[in-house]
């Protein structure tokens, strides 16, 4: 099976999610992987790396999300400038990374590591690494905001919850680079294995000024025993460019001819 990085090189895809009913709420329990003792206990989601699945569908959109008027007024009015001619260029095509949620959906493989008192999810998309930590911290009171956002995280029974705040605005909401979200947007994550090679993720989004309600989806991943994560250099190669006016544009030259 090739990978889908392989055939898609350089993708930058929206972020996909197939509707799912709101997760469970459940109590802390152990295993809470404070201690090397304690990591050696948990469910393997280290051994090899995760994908989702190419096929019919893996990238079908399931519920959107119900925007709130000033929201869908922005991304009409993102769309209306694509129309137009007027958005030629997104963040990913200079290299940026989507930041969360849209970085978990890239067609790229991820790896996930455990450590006492911290989990780090290694994604090929950019060389992206989200640290989440499972010490039994609480969030900043006034978190930097950033792409991935700060994270942290605890077991219940065997599945991982992970708590997401501090998100830069300047990262999608999903679907559309113009689908935009607040610097209030609160993501949890429910990561369990449904089978040996099978990593179910469930995403709840919340976010007072951007969405009328929750948002709630979830996706699956599949493992690859052998594969290891490859280098990803965006810039490597990169033809766009912005001229001296502001204005996007991409080099046509081929790269050793100009």
């Amino acid at each position: 099976m090739k990978r889908l990085s392989s055939i898609l090189p350089g993708l930058a895809v929206a972020i996909v999610f197939a509707g799912a009913p709101a997760p469970a709420v459940h109590a802390k329990s152990a295993p809470q992987g404070r201690t090397w003792q304690e990591v050696a206990r948990l469910p393997d989601f280290t051994t090899g790396v995760w994908e989702i699945p190419l096929g019919p569908g893996a990238f079908a959109p399931g519920e959107q999300p119900a925007l709130t008027p000033e929201y869908a007024a922005k991304l009409k009015a993102f769309q209306d400038a694509q129309k137009a001619g007027k958005e030629q260029d997104n963040p990913s095509a200079n290299c940026v990374p989507p930041g969360m949620p849209e970085i978990m959906g890239q067609p790229y493989p991820m790896q996930i590591m455990f450590g006492p008192g911290q989990i780090s999810i290694q994604l090929e998309a950019y060389m992206q690494i989200r640290h989440i930590y499972t010490d039994g911290r609480a969030h900043p009171a006034d978190p930097n905001l950033t792409y991935n956002g700060d994270s942290i995280g605890h077991w219940e029974g065997d599945a991982l919850v992970v708590d997401s705040v501090g998100f830069t605005p300047d990262t999608p909401l999903g679907l559309s680079y113009g689908m935009r979200h607040s610097d209030k947007m609160h993501i949890v994550e429910r990561f369990h294995l449904t089978d040996p090679d099978t990593l179910a993720v469930q995403t709840t989004i919340e976010d007072p000024e951007a969405l009328t309600k929750p948002w709630t989806a979830s996706r699956t991943f599949k493992r690859h025993r052998d594969w290891t994560i490859a280098e990803y250099v965006c810039e490597q190669n990169n033809r766009n460019m912005v001229d001296a006016e502001g204005k996007a544009g991409i080099v046509l030259t081929p790269p050793g001819e100009d």
